[in-house]
């Protein structure tokens, strides 16, 4: 490929050989440990060279060649961002002149302010955060709270203080809880800031300088050492021993082994980028250096920060519910409103606009937004007794809903701790390793007869075998002397080697101790482990003097130091040619691989020595050839011990679990078998690698029957295309997750589940929930409470809005009851209906927010359906008419009956004598209608089965928040009913004597007819169900 810049200005071209793994099948002359040199740049065409070209014009062909475009964001601070070249497939040189810098001497000095117009810091970019007061603004900015607000300013101009006042408090109320938990929601931003490496060592102009990470620049070639947080993503330059912990990105709880070769494509996940370190990512061990290629929001957790910045902030369902409840409500307020007016043939007057506003008000069921945002703290406290935090009152109402959990392996489902399960001898076949975590306590199983073995029952392979994991081994493991608990120190893979030899009784610790009574072992040489030949090995002195080599790493390159297997008799050495050994360990390689495990060769060598031994006695060479193979090791990522439980209580839900992890197919399948993810038979496509996956469309996608259960080897943009594909066929999604990684997932899916324990910030400032045991089946209890806060959202609702249609429905049609001045009459007054609308109706709603669990509730699928469904309004509508007609006839009773019709005059404003029946009749209304809505809420603890029979009453768990709020309110009745003052210049109303008699029999009417229309509700379910 040649690349000309053409600019007149130049005196001389020239053409750059630009090369990449595709076009060069011999592959990368440059490896580990060789000095670079810079190549003339010659033009191929002619002989003629010149001195500079355009990298602008060079990078805009290779974007082409690569189908690379440039994405343009709306933000101006990110106009000129570029998804780059892929550095991972191109050689040093290729690189070097891409970034126009130099392999040997880094940047120019010169160049570095230039540079930094171009790029600028190395630093997260946020939106600013936002204003306090704008959020707080933000509270008052929804149709409910807008009615409210008009009916607060309207009871003020017409000096309804009290009405007034009670509405400002609930509009506050529901504020101050909503403000304070949004505010918590701005920290993201701050959290990805901070993650970076405060300093970053450099070579600029050929010398080593400290500057700090936010001064890299593209370009920058950095020194990198163990223990460093690496500054920005870089390409590997040098590599001596280098393995990077990248779990924050892609999951792998297993250090990368990092080199320099180049790979032969550029579809290759991050995880398997073995010449690439990214920003964020922590070198464990080893040392090296990189060219940096992309700083700040370019680098791979800048993708992840834009995508947290660009996520979609939508309203929930219950959210948009309840606004489009108000919108309708604002509607038939209004309506009322013109229906009154119209009465008085709009000849308005001030009872006119009185009785307007009276049925105004009882339309709007003023403490409905208080109620719901209470009954989400409630929920939110309980779900904190049982561990699980909640960052946002919302995501209680997606819980419910929940259909598909997208968990992460590493963590999530298993505990993050390499474990040695499984492990096989030559003739001597495999052996099990019991005890999971650090913990010391285990057995070892010989698997063929089943029998237990012990330290004293070690053939001699074995003995040697477990001395290979103990001594070839730099770990340590402690207990803690507070908690009495284990923990490790160093690499997973050695730590789990340690903690089987400690299980064996025989831990690097006693092997070591200089006054054991056998004497002990003494480490002589240690040759790490290098990734190029991936494997480490250990030369020791014995207790008797004698010196043992041991080694373990890849199968492959342990064999090939092999002559031969180690017996289990005293002869330590039976010779094999090296085609016979490789066919006699391979097999079961594969055997222990298919298990999901990751398989390590051990192999030892005693060593003839003639006088002392020191460090530079042996070269690595020498120490490793003609080496005994000793046998395989098999280690895994245990998957929690509650965490089967946990899947299976979700397939009872209904609820369908999937694995999305960094970690290979074979592994990710097994631990899915393991914790039930995966049946024990399952078809090859509800497995599928996260390269693939990605590679379909979302046509593609959609076409499947069934989205994959496990996907291994997954990006972050794996996880968000999963999570759209199960939102595209109409899923409730929840995504649990531990590392910057799943942070754009975990805010793309409905409900974003972080790890409080070993969970990033990052993950868990963008997720709603945060588990503070770290325990999948925390999980399922904030399911479960999820579903139990939405029931009872749906009940009260039901019962504070059939309240507010019982009020409306004796207001409407009462028009027509007309005193001697030709005014309507109040059924009910404008306090009457504040009255029952807060103090009667509340605390009912309130006590149902707390009702409990319902024992068959995690038996039931997802709701497919929200707050208003079609039986939810049937339910409002039939018990709010039946209430208000109820009372209505209660009006006509006492007026028609008990009086002589006559409804005075001027009743709506003052006590009289004239008014002695109308203040009966209202007093009768308002007692039927409060005793019946402290009736209804027993009617709501369940809207489908019986309540007022033996066993609807006795055999469920009794919610005594609501008898104690019945009581309260009743007691409260009576007392607005009979106090003087109270009942007729406030309320407007008189006691009542044999009126009561008519109440209960209203009160039995009322239970009547709610049995009986249950009763038509389970019969219509029944044929539904039966006809689908």
């Amino acid at each position: 490929m040649l690349f000309n810049n053409n600019n007149p200005e130049q005196q001389q071209q020239q053409s750059v050989a630009i090369t990449f793994a595709d076009d060069d099948p011999k592959g990368d002359n440059v490896r580990n440990h060789e000095k670079i040199k810079q190549r003339r740049m010659a033009r191929l065409s002619t002989d003629q060279t010149t001195i500079s070209f355009d990298v602008r014009s060079i990078r805009s062909v290779l974007m082409k060649k690569m189908n690379l475009v440039k994405r343009r964001r709306r933000q101006k601070r990110a106009a000129n961002a570029v998804e780059g070249p892929p550095y991972h497939t191109m050689d040093l040189e290729t690189v070097s002149t891409l970034l126009k810098t130099d392999l040997e001497d880094g940047l120019r000095e010169q160049e570095i302010e230039a540079r930094r117009k171009d790029y600028g810091f190395n630093e997260m970019e946020g939106d600013g955060g936002i204003s306090p007061i704008r959020l707080l603004l933000k509270q008052f900015l929804n149709v409910m709270v807008l009615i409210l607000l008009i009916a607060m300013v309207v009871s003020f101009v017409f000096k309804d203080y009290v009405e007034g006042a009670v509405i400002c408090a609930i509009m506050i109320l529901n504020a101050v809880v909503g403000f304070l938990q949004e505010f918590k929601a701005e920290k993201t931003m701050d959290s990805l800031r901070q993650m970076a490496s405060p300093t970053s060592q450099v070579i600029r102009n050929g010398q080593s300088k400290t500057i700090p990470t936010r001064e890299l620049l593209p370009g920058d070639l950095i020194l990198l050492k163990a223990g460093d947080v690496i500054g920005a993503d870089c390409r590997i330059v040098e590599s001596f021993n280098m393995d990077v912990d990248e779990a924050l990105l892609t999951g792998e709880s297993v250090p990368v082994s990092k080199g320099t070769e180049r790979l032969e494509t550029a579809d290759v996940p991050l995880g398997d980028r073995i010449n690439m370190s990214y920003s964020s990512t922590v070198l464990t061990k080893g040392r090296g250096k990189a060219l940096v290629t992309s700083i700040g929001m370019q680098t791979e957790i800048g993708k992840i920060a834009l995508r947290l910045l660009s996520s979609d902030e939508s309203k929930t369902p219950l959210q948009r519910s309840l606004e489009r409840m108000a919108l309708v409500l604002l509607g038939v307020a209004i309506l009322t409103i013109i229906i009154v007016f119209s009465v008085a043939k709009f000849h308005i007057e001030d009872s006119h606009i009185l009785y307007a506003i009276s049925t105004a008000i009882a339309v709007i069921p003023e403490a409905l937004v208080a109620v719901v945002t209470l009954t989400q703290a409630f929920g939110v406290h309980s779900m904190a007794k049982a561990n699980a935090l909640v960052r946002r009152l919302a995501a209680l109402e997606h819980l419910g809903a929940v259909s598909n959990i997208c968990s992460d392996k590493t963590g999530t489902l298993t505990q993050s701790k390499m474990v040695l399960t499984r492990f096989w001898r030559p003739q001597e076949g495999y052996y099990k390793v019991d005890g999971l975590g650090f913990s010391v306590e285990g057995e070892i199983t010989r698997e063929s007869d089943s029998t237990v073995l012990t330290k004293d029952k070690f053939s001699n392979g074995l003995h040697h075998l477990v001395l290979a994991s103990a001594l070839c081994n730099m770990s340590e493991i402690r207990k803690a002397k507070e908690t009495g608990k284990w923990h490790g120190m160093g690499d997973p893979t050695e730590i789990a080697l340690q903690v089987f030899a400690h299980k064996a009784g025989m831990g690097k610790p006693d092997l070591t101790d200089v006054n054991a009574a056998d004497g002990c072992w003494r480490l002589v040489i240690e040759y790490p482990f290098d990734s190029s030949i991936k494997r480490m090995s250990m030369l020791v002195q014995a207790p008797n003097g004698d010196h043992y080599a041991f080694i373990k790493g890849a199968t492959e390159r342990v064999l090939e130091t092999c002559v031969g297997i180690f017996d289990k008799d005293k002869n330590p050495l039976s010779h094999m040619a090296p085609e016979a050994l490789e066919a006699c360990v391979m097999p079961h390689v594969e055997g222990l691989a298919r298990g999901g495990l990751r398989v390590l060769s051990l192999a030892v060598r005693k060593l003839k020595t003639d006088g002392p031994v020191t460090w530079d006695t042996f070269t690595r060479e020498q120490i490793e050839q003609d080496m005994a193979f000793l046998g395989l090791v098999g280690i895994y990522d245990p998957p929690r011990p509650e965490s089967r439980a946990a899947v299976e209580e979700c397939h009872r839900a209904g609820i369908t679990v999937h694995m999305l992890t960094g970690d290979h197919a074979a592994t990710a399948a097994v631990i899915a078998r393991e914790v039930a993810i995966l049946p024990e038979i399952h078809p090859e496509s509800m497995v599928m690698v996260g390269t693939q996956f990605d590679s379909m469309t979302d046509e593609q996608i959609d076409a499947l029957p069934s989205l994959p259960l496990v996907i291994a080897r997954c990006s972050p943009e794996t996880k968000v295309k999963m999570i759209e594909a199960l939102h595209r066929r109409g899923c409730v999604t929840a995504m649990t997750g531990d590392g910057v990684n799943d942070s754009p997932s975990l805010k793309e899916s409905d409900i974003g589940i972080a790890m409080g324990q070993n969970g990033s910030d990052v993950a868990k400032q963008a997720a709603d929930i945060v588990l503070v045991d770290d325990n999948f089946a925390t999980i399922v209890k904030a399911i479960e409470e999820g579903r139990r806060v939405f029931a009872n959202i749906a009940r009260f609702v039901v019962h504070m809005v059939s309240g507010n249609v019982a009020q409306v429905v004796p207001l409407t049609l009462g028009l027509g009851f007309l005193d001697e001045n030709g005014t309507s009459v109040f059924l009910m007054t404008p306090i009457q209906i504040l009255f029952n609308n807060v103090l009667t109706s509340s605390p009912p709603a309130m006590s149902l927010g707390l009702e409990p669990v319902h024992p068959e509730q995690m038996l039931e699928p997802p709701r497919m359906e929200g707050l208003f469904s079609y039986s939810n309004i049937a339910d409002l509508v039939f018990y709010g008419f039946m209430m208000g007609i109820i009372c209505l006839l209660n009006f006509i009773v006492v007026v028609y009956g008990y009086g002589d019709g006559h409804l005075g005059r001027n009743c709506n404003k003052e006590y009289s004598d004239d008014c002695e029946v109308v203040f009966r009749a209202r007093g009768a209304v308002f007692t039927t209608l409060t005793v019946m809505i402290l009736l209804h809420g027993f009617t709501c603890r369940n809207l489908q089965n019986p309540v007022w029979t033996w066993s609807g009453m006795m055999k469920r768990k009794q919610n005594w928040y609501l008898i104690y709020s019945f009581a309260a309110c009743f007691v409260l009745c009576l007392v607005v009913l009979y106090v003087p003052v109270l009942n007729t210049v406030v309320f407007k109303h008189k006691g009542i004597t044999w009126e009561w008699g008519m109440v209960v029999l209203s009160c039995l009417i009322y239970m009547a007819f709610t049995e009986v229309w249950k009763l038509l509700k389970r019969r219509h379910l029944r044929k539904k169900l039966a006809r689908s």
